[in-house]
């Protein structure tokens, strides 16, 4: 096996190595050895990196991230954590879309003022609606699509 130093690591990995130090800091890489001054990893780092940033976009801590490998380094995915991350990101794709149709539907809007067009009153409505319920901690009412 042909180990990786961290110069190799981090352009493989388009990380910097500070970034690659700052995980093994953090438990969430380890080298298997040093040559001289420099770390070397086993080449299945790469993987790892690759799956931590995933978790990262994802929006998981790091924490989190590390808690998602077992004792012997393998991912350990648990499947209703990955359920629920999914269900928010859906949520968020959601609320986003929404967002971008009302954006959309203002910008295109043949009214002469947005506050004489009913779809734009009932979009502010629902908006206003969805963050009063999110304070509360409760679930947004559905969503239409504007017209």
């Amino acid at each position: 096996m042909k180990l990786l130093d961290i110069g190799e690591v981090a352009a493989r990995s388009g990380m910097k190595p500070s970034a690659l130090r700052f995980y093994e800091e953090a438990g969430l890489i380890s080298p298997v050895s040093r040559h001289g001054l420099r770390r070397q990893f086993a080449p299945e780092v790469l993987l790892r990196l690759t799956l931590i940033a995933m978790g990262k976009s994802a929006g998981f801590s790091l924490g989190e991230i590390a808690a998602m490998f077992g004792p012997n380094g393998e991912p350990s995915l648990p499947r209703d954590v990955l359920h629920a991350r999914a269900d928010a990101i859906d949520r968020t794709i959601r609320e986003l879309t929404a967002l971008r149709d009302t954006l959309r539907h203002v910008a295109d809007c043949p009214a002469p003022s947005h506050m004489e067009c009913p779809t734009f009153r009932r979009l502010v409505e629902v908006a206003g609606a969805r963050g009063r319920d999110r304070e509360r901690g409760g679930s947004p009412p559905p969503r239409g699509r504007p017209r």
